[in-house]
């Protein structure tokens, strides 16, 4: 019933068979042709924006069109642009059949904002045009606690007039203002005596 010269295949010579087979389907029908669409997809997309900015700041006399066509011609590569600019080798003019894609409307600007102008008055002294009491009160410097008391105790009554509750109320300021200042001044002080001690 069997014949010694018929050969059978076993189980795992199958395996080993369907996976070579399967192996070389891949190899030679799939991996060539996705990465030469992968390259012919980059070319026929066109230049990244961003890509085409970074040259432009570069160089800013060069043309948008030009660039594009350069880097859609190079694959994207920022580094090949530069170096043929730099090179003097310039860039080549596209066709005229060559239409870029335009740039999204930025909504923000292209140059940075300029900062915030500063204050002409850097500090409450100044700004509050206090400068006249520091000066009286460095003259008098037995006054400055009767001023602590003075706005330490608020007055219990408004006034009617709108001119005297600001005025008073511009008064408290300036007061806290100076207190706040002697306070530093006196911490500034213990900190040097702190210092000339130690050394």
């Amino acid at each position: 019933m069997s014949d010694p010269q018929q050969q059978t295949l076993n189980l795992p010579s199958l395996v080993f068979v369907v996976i070579l087979v399967g192996l070389s389907i891949r190899y030679f029908f799939f991996s060539p042709s996705s990465a030469t669409d992968t390259r012919s997809s980059n070319r026929g997309r066109g230049a990244d924006p961003a890509q085409v900015d970074q040259v432009l700041q570069m160089f800013p006399q060069l043309n948008r069109r030009d660039i594009q066509w350069d880097l859609q011609r190079n694959g994207g590569s920022v580094q090949a642009t530069t170096e043929r600019v730099l090179g003097g080798r310039g860039l080549e003019r596209p066709p005229p059949s060559f239409q870029p894609a335009q740039p999204p409307p930025s909504s923000t600007p292209t140059r940075p904002a300029p900062p915030p102008p500063k204050s002409s008055h850097p500090d409450l002294i100044t700004r509050y045009n206090l400068a006249s009491r520091i000066s009286a009160a460095s003259q008098s410097e037995g006054a400055a606690p009767e001023e602590e008391e003075e706005v330490s105790k608020p007055q219990a009554t408004w006034s009617q007039s709108k001119a005297e509750r600001q005025a008073l109320l511009q008064k408290r300021r300036e007061d806290m203002v100076l207190a706040a200042r002697r306070k530093m001044e006196q911490r500034e002080r213990e900190r040097a005596k702190g210092k000339a001690k130690e050394v």
